[in-house]
């Protein structure tokens, strides 16, 4: 199958600059009144029936008084800038579990949760616990800077719970418009980003082909971290060529461009949700308060979208990371 290498500019909304989403706090959402209404509805039935998180279900955790509304959420990140950050909701008025319990709920009506490990956690915490010495922390469980990039689901999402005590920040950038760039300024490179590369993705026994970029039923797709590209060459004994890390040079000096990289703190109550084939994200690195109990904590979903979007053959979907048996 001949892949399609777009030559045309994008314009839609999806081409953003963070500088331009910083006027005015344009990238902010405030919660409705109906909308705080029904989840704070939703979240009372809930528990007066006892339900635990993978209890919930669309029907018991209803927010059909405010159908509308997420469908509009839903529109932003499909078709809209591919991101959206909902503030609003009274933190000091619920418990962590109420927040867990309501945020799922939420997401149970933008998609459908699907497993961050290979211990099936639908629901991960993203807190500073683990040990950089140790191959087998992931990043997130640190407060180490997270290089920009995209997770194996069609919508990452975070509610923030607690603040660092300095840093932390939540970083997105735009893909279209990483795209134009590469297309305005280094053409020769283009086609290049459309080749497949080995990716080391967590849960998968051996690296497998995706291109970085693919254009396929009148969307842009992306797929990178540039990490997982060169361990997956390294692991299949096919170091990136030199064209190769010039591409992904060039690929990451754009994502460096400040007035192109929208960045904010997630207060508490925050919850931002991203597409991750139309936005990359990242972290910047933070200092933590000594007691864990007060340090900066989000909880995590990963979402498969009810109606996905319609990836090309040699750009596969991926919804979660397969569960092992954990002996």
């Amino acid at each position: 199958m001949m892949t399609f290498v777009l030559k045309d500019r994008i314009t839609g909304p999806e081409a953003w600059k963070g500088a331009a989403l910083q006027a005015g706090n344009q990238w902010l959402r405030p919660l409705s009144p109906a909308m705080l209404e029904a989840l704070d509805t939703a979240l009372a039935s809930a528990k007066s029936a006892g339900l635990g998180i993978l209890d919930l279900t669309t029907e018991n955790f209803s927010l059909k008084t405010v159908q509308s509304e997420i469908e509009d959420f839903i529109a932003e990140l499909q078709n809209g800038k591919g991101f959206l950050v909902l503030r609003g909701l009274p933190i000091t008025r619920y418990t962590e579990q109420d927040m867990a319990l309501l945020y799922y709920g939420l997401g149970l009506h933008m998609g459908t949760p699907v497993s961050q490990n290979e211990k099936g956690e639908l629901l991960a915490e993203v807190i500073n616990t683990g040990d950089l010495n140790d191959p087998k922390t992931r990043v997130y469980q640190t407060n180490a800077h997270l290089p920009y990039h995209s997770d194996l689901s069609d919508v990452v999402a975070l509610l923030s719970l607690r603040k660092a005590h300095e840093g932390g920040a939540s970083s997105l950038i735009s893909v279209a418009t990483i795209y134009n760039r590469i297309m305005e300024d280094y053409p020769e490179f283009l086609a290049l980003f459309y080749r497949p590369l080995y990716f080391a993705h967590l849960g998968e026994a051996q690296p497998s082909l995706s291109p970085i970029f693919s254009f396929h039923d009148g969307k842009l797709s992306c797929r990178y971290m540039r990490q997982y590209i060169e361990l997956g060459h390294d692991l299949r004994g096919l170091p990136l060529s030199r064209v190769e890390r010039r591409a992904c040079d060039i690929f990451d000096a754009i994502l460096d461009e400040p007035d192109l990289r929208l960045e904010m703190i997630l207060e508490p109550g925050d919850m931002q949700f991203a597409n991750n084939y139309a936005v990359l994200h990242s972290r910047t690195g933070f200092i933590d308060d000594k007691n864990v109990e007060h340090r900066r904590k989000l909880l995590r979903l990963w979402l498969k979208m009810e109606v996905p979007r319609n990836l090309a053959p040699d750009f596969p979907g991926r919804n979660g990371i397969a569960k092992r048996a954990i002996n």
